[in-house]
This record gives C-alpha cells, sequence and structure tokens, in this order.
C-alpha cells in the first residue's frame, strides 16, 4: 500500500538481508563452477513473463533471481565484454545516490555531485596533461560522450547550432575505431561520405603515413574536415593509435583533435602505462569510462576538453525554468553542457571510491589487468597450437585456434558460452574470427587463462575430433 512505500523499518530489515545476500555472492562466486548459467533468450524471457504474472509480494526473491541468473563479473573466470567488475562501494554509493535522487542539470538540484564532479573532472584533465584550463563532465557512456565532443567540435570550427549548414562535413578516423564514432557521425548528418576512414596497419593501428592523402581526397570532393579521432584503444584488439602523430597532422590542418580513449584512456593514471597515450595532452577532447578500467558501474564517462569553456558552446538552448542566463559559463548548472537534464548522481560513485580506497586505486588497477592480458598473450605465443592476431598493448586480447576455420572458432566459442564455465566473446579482424578476452577482474589470475587454454582444446577436441 502506498501509506507503507516509505516505511524506515521495512527497509531497514530488507537491506541488511540484502546487504547479506550481496556479501555471500561477493564471497562465493570464486569458488562457483559456471560465470552464469546460459538460457537462450526465448526461454529467459518466459521465463520473466511467468515471474511478472505471479503477484506475490516477495523482492528478496527477485533480488536473489537476479543475482543467480545474472552474468557474474565478480567471477575470475568472467573475461568477456569491457565491463568492470565494480568496486563493491560503489553498490553502497548507488543506495545513497538512488534514494536521494538529486538530478544535476542546475545547481539546486545537484548541491552535492555538481562540485564533486567538477572536482572530479578537474583531477582527470590533469592526469590527462591539461592543466588548469581542461575540465568537463560527466555523461551517460562512451556513445554520448563522443557525440557530445564531436558535437562541441563542429561548433568550434563551423557554426550551425542557429543557422544549420549547407556544407559537406567530415571527420577522419580510424577504421578500427569504435561503432559508436560512425554512429556519432551520421547522428550529426555527415553521411558515410563524411565519414573518412583511414586504414590501419599489420598490429591495427591507424595508418598515419595515409593521413595527407586522405585528407587532400576528402578536400577534392567538396569535404570540409573539421575533426580527427584517434583511439586509445582499439575496441576489438586492445591497441592504440599514434596520438603524437595524428596531433602533429591536426594542429597543422587546424583540426579538432578528439581522443576516444573510453577503454584505454584510463592509462593516464598509470605511470606504467601512460607512454601508450603519449601526446593526448595535445588533444582538444577527450572520453574516458569511468566503467571500463577504473572500477565503476555502468554508465560513467568523462568528457574532457583543453579547455573547458569549448563545452558550453555545443548547447545554447533557453530554458528559463533551469537557469536565468543561458549564455553565462557557470560550472554548476551542468544541463548547460550536457545532453541530459535529468542526471543521476554519477560523481558519488567515483567519489566512494578514492575515499575507500585512495587515488592510487586507479593506477594498480589498470597495471594489474594489462599485466595480466600481456602474461596471457606470452602463454598463447609459447603455445604452439594457438596464434595472436596482435601484441596487445593493453588486457584486450584476441587469439585463435591456429589453422582453425571461423566456423570452428565461432562453433567453440559458443559452445563455451553455453557451458558457463568461462565468458569470452568474439571478434572479426580482416575476414577472420578471432576469439577475444578483456581481463576487468583483478581477482584473475594468469592460472584462470591457462585454464581457458585447457578448455578451448578439450571443446575443440569433443565438437571436431581433433586436438589442433
Amino acid at each position: 500500500m502506498l501509506k507503507d512505500i516509505n516505511n524506515a523499518e521495512n527497509f531497514r530489515a530488507l537491506g541488511h538481508e540484502l546487504i547479506d545476500i550481496i556479501a555471500d555472492y561477493l564471497k562465493g562466486v570464486k569458488g562457483e563452477e559456471k560465470v552464469y548459467p546460459y538460457l537462450e533468450p526465448d526461454k529467459a524471457l518466459d521465463f520473466w513473463r511467468k515471474d511478472f504474472e505471479n503477484d506475490d509480494l516477495d523482492v528478496m526473491s527477485f533480488f536473489k533471481k537476479t543475482i543467480n541468473m545474472s552474468n557474474k563479473l565478480h567471477h575470475p573466470k568472467y573475461m568477456g565484454h569491457q565491463v568492470s567488475a565494480p568496486a563493491p562501494i560503489t553498490a553502497l554509493a548507488s543506495m545513497v545516490t538512488s534514494i536521494m535522487n538529486n538530478g544535476g542539470a542546475v545547481y539546486e538540484m545537484g548541491m552535492v555531485n555538481n562540485p564533486i564532479e567538477e572536482i572530479i573532472n578537474e583531477y582527470l584533465a590533469q592526469k590527462i596533461g591539461f592543466g588548469k584550463t581542461g575540465g568537463g563532465f560527466l555523461t551517460s557512456g562512451g556513445t554520448l560522450a563522443n557525440l557530445t565532443a564531436l558535437l562541441a567540435a563542429r561548433a568550434n570550427k563551423t557554426e550551425v547550432w542557429e543557422n544549420g549548414t549547407e556544407k559537406k562535413l567530415g571527420i577522419m578516423v580510424s577504421e578500427e575505431a569504435h561503432y559508436c564514432v560512425d554512429r556519432a557521425a551520421r547522428i550529426m548528418g555527415l553521411g558515410s561520405e563524411g565519414i573518412i576512414k583511414i586504414p590501419v596497419d599489420v598490429n591495427f593501428r591507424m595508418k598515419t603515413d595515409l593521413l595527407e592523402k586522405y585528407f587532400e581526397n576528402a578536400k577534392n570532393a567538396g569535404i570540409e574536415v573539421f575533426a580527427i579521432v584517434g583511439s586509445s584503444c582499439a575496441t576489438s584488439t586492445g591497441n592504440y593509435d599514434d596520438l603524437v602523430s595524428i596531433g602533429a597532422f591536426a594542429q597543422k590542418h587546424k583540426l579538432w583533435f578528439h581522443v576516444d580513449g573510453a577503454h584505454g584512456g584510463a592509462v593516464v593514471f598509470s605511470e606504467k602505462h601512460r607512454h601508450l597515450v603519449k601526446g593526448i595532452e595535445k588533444a582538444d577532447s577527450v572520453i574516458i569510462d569511468w566503467h571500463k578500467m577504473l572500477l565503476n558501474p555502468a554508465l560513467i564517462t568523462s568528457v574532457i576538453f583543453k579547455n573547458s569553456d569549448d563545452a558550453y558552446g555545443t548547447f545554447h538552448q533557453k530554458a528559463q525554468y533551469l537557469w536565468s542566463n543561458a549564455q553565462s559559463k557557470d560550472w554548476f548548472n551542468i544541463g548547460k553542457r550536457t545532453f541530459e537534464c535529468t542526471k543521476i548522481m554519477m560523481g558519488v560513485k567515483i567519489y566512494s571510491i578514492i575515499k575507500a580506497h585512495g587515488k592510487s586505486i586507479f593506477g594498480e588497477h589498470v597495471d594489474y589487468l594489462y599485466g595480466v592480458g600481456h602474461a596471457f598473450a606470452n602463454l598463447i605465443s609459447s603455445n604452439g597450437a594457438f596464434e595472436l592476431a596482435t601484441q596487445p598493448d593493453s588486457n584486450i586480447v584476441c587469439f585463435r585456434i591456429k589453422n582453425a576455420t571461423n566456423e570452428q572458432n565461432s562453433a567453440i566459442r559458443q559452445k563455451i558460452l553455453e557451458d558457463g564455465k568461462f565468458y569470452i566473446v568474439q571478434t572479426n579482424l580482416n575476414g577472420e574470427v578471432f576469439l577475444r578476452v578483456s581481463i576487468m577482474n583483478p581477482d584473475t589470475r594468469i592460472e584462470d587463462l591457462e585454464q581457458l587454454l585447457e578448455e578451448i582444446m578439450k571443446v575443440n577436441l569433443n565438437l571436431f575430433g581433433q586436438k589442433d
């Protein structure tokens, strides 16, 4: 009943019970045989339809089912997508932010989150190397972040907000860039012709020696290039573009230089691996996901500008019920800079990790995961049954059984998925299917990866009757 919805004692009892359940999950997940119990989509839909039709009031049963039937990212053998196994402290922060439910568009609704968000993004800007002029905001994921940064690039280089444009505009980007960059360009109306994709080398890095050629080709086709995007790192392979060369090219031609650091930009926190983003400080904008390498739950992404004033040039809309002066550059009204109006208290989750574990935890996490990724690549290289797609820069490793067909590698991956003992994915590189792992869990050990290779060979033998 409505009168009971805010009953504090009921909440206290449920909360204590749920915390115990979550703590037991964290304690026991390492020893579970399966990462998750695979269920075919239609069967999962049927299960939850039946559950929905059951009108029994049993929310704790629902929470238990959610945990039991979900992909368990805290399991050491979760090695699939680039999604963090969140620091448990963020679950408590999520409870606080959910119950307070303060949006962040205007200061009076974000009196805690907005200052915290400003401080976090200033800190990240310094780590990138932007200095005191750098800053930005948090938004809901890398897709929206890249779109926002590219809109800022367009606003900086050409005026379209009020009058539109009849110009043919374009951006330059690696052919291995994340699909969301392509999507952002299409949303902006650039079309296929305005997405100038630069080929990659054998290690799947942008061939920067081709930039001048492709730039001239675009000009000759009547396309005004206003931005170039460097990948740090490419989603499929985890390898980094040469940001120094891209930055120099951008400066020469007065282009906006944007770095998609959704995954690999986190190395700005690592002394050991920071060299991978040498030149990032020359960028005009950078995005970094906190929910990938930085221990936070999805979705939290920073959009950072070398000149924080550039963030205000993207959107110029009147909303008198929110703020009296739409043109003023007040950091505390975040809605002036983002797509979102109502925005969750993202910064509180990041801040909770810092307060619980210290600022150094981010660099430690990156170093560990990258170290395991490199060790796994060495393990594969020493095993005559497998081959690497490329020597990895990061914690993303692509490999396959030697001499196996695409269908064979795909079938092996599907069987592993259905068995549920490991969670890995696959990718297509130059027309070849590769198995792909992303080491995202600080509890994953090289022994787990040795067992993965053994499992792959076992599945291959069972499916195809051969060892290699």
